[in-house]
């Protein structure tokens, strides 16, 4: 007796499985790569164990290594952050007032617009101002 909706039922089960595992290997490896902790050689152990081992690889860097997953991808995340913030806080200017580079270029540039610079004085502090 065969059961068209029950076999529907377990391909899209299966299919559900494939993906979460899919899903699972790329998060393991790119947990493996940014891990600054881990040595090359473990790297590599590591990405071998969960690729010629699919399911039990998985399994096993679950429980050696997945209670710090989510903390090695917050300390990653917030580091980028803070590196985004600090180059728009240099590129556009700080908010505690300090102008930025953008601001003081264009400061220079009126200085020298309006004579109260010539363009040696101009090109050495736009030199000084670029350097910092």
């Amino acid at each position: 007796m065969s059961h068209p909706l029950l076999n529907a039922f377990w391909m899209i089960f299966w299919f559900f499985i494939w993906v979460m595992w899919l899903i699972l290997l790329f998060r393991i490896i790119a947990d493996i790569f940014t891990d600054r902790e881990l040595s090359g050689w473990g790297k590599v152990g590591w990405t071998l164990l969960v690729l010629l081992l699919p399911f039990i690889g998985i399994f096993i860097y679950l429980i050696a290594r997945g209670d710090r997953m989510a903390e090695r991808a917050q300390t990653h995340a917030e580091k980028n952050q803070q590196a985004f913030d600090d180059y728009i806080r240099k590129t556009a200017g700080s908010s505690d007032g300090q102008a930025g580079t953008v601001d003081q270029l264009a400061r220079l540039a009126d200085l020298k617009s309006s004579g109260v610079i010539n363009d040696a004085e101009f090109e050495q502090a736009k030199q000084k101002l670029l350097a910092a």
